[in-house]
């Protein structure tokens, strides 16, 4: 699978980007990614559509918008760009607004850039991290973190101060199957991966791995998939799109914390 680095070029980052609103910010990001070969104006225009019809969900952390749409022919190759806002834009999120950072992804199929979300999920939850990409002077500074965190070992990277791992060695009814957790966006390629990257963190904090398995998935593939999940993780507009689903639909609102999603597990699973 790519890494981050082989997906985001030098060329692709820009920094102090100055924008009106938010489409204009991720015209910025769409614009690097038609620069450097990885998409058509069109796959621009797409990213904006989809804020405009499944809402500001993209909005995943305080501060960070993830722009993406779905795989097309507008798509030429699987890469990435980066856009620090001079002025924070408001996307319209109820919690995560103003936004200063934009990455937008343009994906060939929902594989191959797996690993470059995880890595970039990890990071931004790393709050040393984060500051250092948010303060960093040049596009180089930012590859050099980027670096720093692809070269980390699982042991080196420092943990948050999440809650202490559940005394219950499995979820109840676990030995009859492996549960299913879904995590859902619009288009089942870039958000729908952080939210999975942090849940398996915290499952893994807990022993849980091998009871709990985590599918990053669409709001269609959602509502056909429910029956099989124990639950849905996903954003508050990506929730009141799937609506009644028959199974509990969580709201997660920062999509990096591994404290939140502890909280959200540990209410799913009432330990």
């Amino acid at each position: 699978m790519a890494q981050l680095t082989e997906l985001l070029p030098t060329e692709a980052i820009r920094l102090d980007v100055r924008a009106g609103d938010w489409r204009d910010a991720v015209r910025a990001a769409g614009g690097l990614m038609e620069d450097t070969g990885a998409c058509t104006p069109e796959y621009t225009a797409e990213m904006i559509r989809n804020v405009e019809e499944n809402g500001p969900y993209i909005v995943v952390a305080p501060g960070f918008a993830f722009a993406h749409a779905r795989p097309s022919p507008a798509v030429l190759r699987t890469g990435m760009s980066w856009v620090r806002l001079a002025e924070p834009v408001e996307f319209g999120h109820e919690s995560n607004d103003p936004v200063d950072l934009v990455v937008a992804l343009a994906a060939q199929d929902s594989a191959a850039h797996t690993s470059a979300m995880g890595a970039l999920a990890r990071l931004l939850g790393d709050p040393t991290k984060s500051e250092a990409l948010r303060t960093a002077a040049t596009p180089e500074a930012v590859r050099a973190v980027l670096l720093e965190q692809e070269g980390a070992r699982p042991a080196d990277e420092p943990q948050d101060a999440a809650p202490a791992a559940p005394a219950a060695k499995a979820p109840a009814s676990a030995t009859h199957g492996m549960h299913k957790i879904l995590t859902v966006c619009g288009n089942g390629v870039g958000t729908s991966l952080f939210l999975k990257n942090t849940l398996e963190q915290v499952l893994d904090r807990w022993g849980w791995s091998k009871y709990v398995t985590v599918e990053a998935t669409d709001t269609i593939s959602a509502k056909g998939k429910a029956s099989e999940a124990v639950a849905i993780l996903t954003s508050r507009e990506i929730a009141r799109t799937l609506g009644d689903v028959g199974v509990p639909v969580k709201v997660v609102t920062d999509f990096t914390s591994t404290t939140e999603t502890d909280a959200v597990l540990r209410d799913t699973y009432d330990v």
